[in-house]
């Protein structure tokens, strides 16, 4: 499937993916499939009437999506952050110095 959406060069529906597929598989599969990839942060997403259209998330997003599994899944966010800010290489760190203070300008 995923091979499927990076072929296709756009956004695709669940049904746009089945058709490219060359396996017989049940709309529901591939839909069931394509969520589970979203929810592993692998695909990115937006809906488009009743369904969604997915593509291959980009290094950042799954980046980005892992992060946040990993600050929901503990109970404790301060260790978590600590331990991605503490393994950062010191050229990191005003980048990231300078993205939380554009975040905390956002509110």
């Amino acid at each position: 499937m995923l091979a499927a959406l990076t072929a296709a060069g756009a956004p695709s529906t669940p049904a746009e993916v089945r058709e490219r597929i060359s396996a017989d598989l049940a709309y529901t599969t591939v839909m069931t499939t394509l969520v589970r990839l979203h929810e592993k942060g692998l695909l990115a997403r937006e809906r488009d009437g009743r369904a969604h259209r997915y593509w291959v998330a980009d290094a950042a997003e799954v980046a980005a999506a892992r992060m946040r599994q990993a600050l929901e899944a503990s109970d404790r966010r301060d260790a978590v952050l600590a331990r991605f800010v503490g393994d950062l290489p010191p050229e990191d760190v005003p980048v990231l110095e300078r993205l939380l203070r554009d975040a905390e300008r956002r509110g």
